[in-house]
């Protein structure tokens, strides 16, 4: 009988963690930073049974040559081609029937701003990106990385993102 209950006793902690573990596995899990006021999360958890939705790197929209086979060219600062970007994004998860909110994460790849001196401009970037995440209207923060790249696939491009959603 003492065995019994030892036995009891020991497995109720287990069996108690693995039901919150169960209850909680079936919603997205954003940790928080450490440090408040940063808009990224720590890490972000994602259950079983979600699909996850890989968009490829997107960049700003170009507009098309006119008739003289001129093209108007694209904003040369960082923040404006950031916010031209997430637009796109934004535009595209909205034909998969996804939003920002289900984005879970998220890489930029940033050209050297003249601007800033040839350095990337992150303080430009985070800008862009404080107007789509981390908003009262949208508050989910998906995991992040920024990165400086020598260049990208045309030299006036200064951002490229991309980010992994997921259909709840």
């Amino acid at each position: 009988m003492w065995k019994s209950k030892t036995i009891f006793l020991l497995a109720a902690p287990p069996l108690a963690f693995a039901c919150a573990v169960a209850a909680r596995a079936q919603e997205i899990v954003r940790y928080p930073l450490p440090v408040q006021g940063f808009p990224i999360s720590l890490g972000v958890e994602v259950p079983a049974g979600k699909s996850l939705v890989y968009l490829s790197g997107a960049v700003p929209p170009t507009a098309a040559p006119d008739k003289d086979g001129k093209v108007a060219p694209l904003p040369a600062d960082t923040q404006s081609q950031a916010v031209l970007t997430l637009q796109r994004i934004e535009q595209t998860l909205k034909g998969l029937n996804l939003t920002l909110g289900d984005v879970v994460f998220l890489r930029a790849y940033l050209v050297g701003d003249p601007a800033t001196g040839g350095r990337l401009d992150f303080n430009g970037f985070n800008a862009a990106y404080k107007q789509f995440f981390g908003s009262a209207a949208q508050p989910a923060l998906p995991a992040r990385s920024v990165v400086q790249v020598a260049g990208l696939a045309r030299p006036d491009f200064l951002v490229e993102i991309e980010v992994v959603a997921v259909r709840k």
